[in-house]
């Protein structure tokens, strides 16, 4: 069985870590185009999927085969097609579980369907933008920033505070660096819409600005 894998060496690693069935074959694609272009794979993971139209409408052209998109901030009823959406934020595909949001019972029939021959433990979540962890997460670090910018305490003595009072795993700047700022703003932006909770902290927007600029 071929699957074919759109993704960065650091979610490369993080699959090939999981102990997935023998007989999948992965066809690691080099760009978006070769992935769309590849014609013997049986599912596609589009692991740096962007919420583009035009990329939306190619990898529909993928379907009825099982197309799966690192789609965290944006749900399938934003992008309007029967995609499957995974948490695959950095350090979130090598956890024992993977987070799943589907489009209706005929993907999650499907989803249950690839991932159970994939041996690749799940779950199913509601189709919410940022599913469950990454919202609950973005929330941690966001609280953090606040915290922070009010001059509080410094990042290491709040990460520190975090995994000794609380045994995190990772204090909240940890996990901001792990996953990425930018795709914590991304998140947030869209949660802040329609959630005051999700206000973002201005710390956190101007550094992620300035990583943004010096990248």
């Amino acid at each position: 069985m071929k699957i074919a894998v759109l993704a960065d060496e650091k979610l490369k690693e993080e699959i090939l870590s999981k102990n997935i069935s023998s007989s999948i074959v992965w066809l690691w694609m080099e760009s978006f185009d070769a992935l769309f272009r590849e014609e013997n794979a049986i599912a596609f993971f589009d692991l740096q999927f962007k919420n583009d139209k035009d990329r939306i409408d190619m990898l529909a052209g993928l379907l009825p085969r099982p197309v799966i998109v690192n789609a965290v901030p944006f749900t399938l009823e934003n992008i309007s097609q029967p995609f499957i959406r995974i948490n695959a934020w950095p350090g979130f595909i090598s956890r024992p579980l993977s987070e799943l949001a589907v489009w209706n019972d005929n993907s999650r029939i499907e989803a249950v369907s690839l991932f159970d021959q994939l041996e690749w433990p799940f779950r199913l979540v509601p189709d919410l933008p940022g599913m469950i962890s990454p919202r609950i997460i973005s929330m941690i670090i966001n609280e953090a920033y606040f915290t922070f910018g009010a001059g509080v305490s410094t990042k290491e003595d709040i990460d520190k505070a975090m995994k000794l009072g609380a045994n995190y795993p990772y204090g909240p700047f940890e996990w901001a660096g792990k996953i990425g700022l930018g795709r914590i703003l991304e998140l947030l932006s869209v949660l802040s819409v329609t959630n005051k909770r999700y206000t973002i902290s201005e710390a956190l927007v101007r550094e992620a600005r300035n990583l943004q600029h010096n990248n």
